[in-house]
């Protein structure tokens, strides 16, 4: 029992430590530069993740990423100067939310398209199955013929 306490502890402590990991010890100048800080690290996707920002990630690019822009708002750059830097890097990967251009409106409109193209080909499906014509009754005529073919091939 004493080694299944002692391997739990060891655990928590294993965890307890990767978690504090991720977290940057940074010295800001004013509370108005940690908010920028916070906000651009927010807005920016890690080019390893794919799918965190930069404030979420363990990446090591991640970590080099959030000190460069630590380094560019001690610097005096502009919050759309460090956004073009980190953009003429990483390209509009790196944008959470990328501007509306050639390039991107694919991304933009393209889910909505899709999701509305689906919608009408459903709809005609739909159309279509509820337009089929009625099954017609079949003439004496047609009914003999059928009978004679039935009798034929009991036989």
């Amino acid at each position: 029992m004493n080694k299944f306490i002692a391997l739990m502890l060891l655990c928590f402590s294993l965890l307890a430590t990767s978690t504090f990991a991720a977290i940057d010890d940074l010295t800001f100048t004013s509370p108005e530069a940690e908010v920028r800080y916070h906000q651009l690290i927010d807005e920016m996707r890690c080019p390893m993740c794919l799918n965190a920002n930069l404030s979420g990630s363990d990446a090591p690019i991640a970590a080099d990423l959030r000190a460069e822009i630590f380094k560019q708002i001690q610097e005096g750059r502009t919050n759309p100067e460090i956004i073009e830097f980190m953009r003429a890097r990483y390209g509009d990967f790196i944008m959470y939310r990328p501007p509306l251009n050639r390039g991107t409106v694919l991304l933009w409109f393209g889910p909505g398209a899709l999701l509305l193209a689906g919608f009408f080909i459903l709809r005609r499906m739909l159309a279509a199955a509820h337009a089929a014509p009625a099954t017609e009754k079949l003439s004496t005529e047609e009914m003999q013929q059928l009978n004679s073919i039935l009798d034929d091939s009991k036989d």
